[in-house]
């Protein structure tokens, strides 16, 4: 699912990772294999955070899940693989404005503030 940059600031102070900007030159590839997300890399691959719970709660939560695993020790290159749960649950506030993106959707995600420490990956 594709975040909002409040969203994905609630998961990155939860979840240990780094946001794939959306015009990384891998982007456009990562999305028609797996569908509109915001993506993100840590030390194992790259991730996406999928809703739990019912989308009219208070407050949100989604899953981390795995698509693709790190294939070289330099953490270059992806190997996709069958979406798997990882057991790691983010909780995201409620919107500030009435609603949430995961009943209805949010357009758009936010540059990457953190800095890179290892070249992003050509899938």
């Amino acid at each position: 699912m594709k975040l909002s940059s409040t969203q994905v600031k609630q998961t990155l102070s939860q979840f240990q990772a780094e946001i794939l900007p959306d015009d990384h030159p891998a982007a456009a590839q990562l999305n028609n294999l797996f569908g509109n997300h915001t993506f993100f890399l840590d030390n194992r691959g790259l991730k996406v955070l999928e809703p739990t719970g019912a989308p009219e709660a208070e407050a949100q939560s989604g899953e981390v899940v795995s698509l693709a695993d790190w294939s070289d020790a330099t953490l270059t290159s992806l190997r996709p693989h069958e979406p798997e749960m990882t057991g790691v649950v983010v909780v995201l506030a409620a919107s500030m404005h009435g609603g949430n993106c995961f009943s209805r959707g949010c357009a758009g995600s936010p540059p990457s503030n953190r800095p890179s420490s290892r070249r992003t990956p050509d899938p």
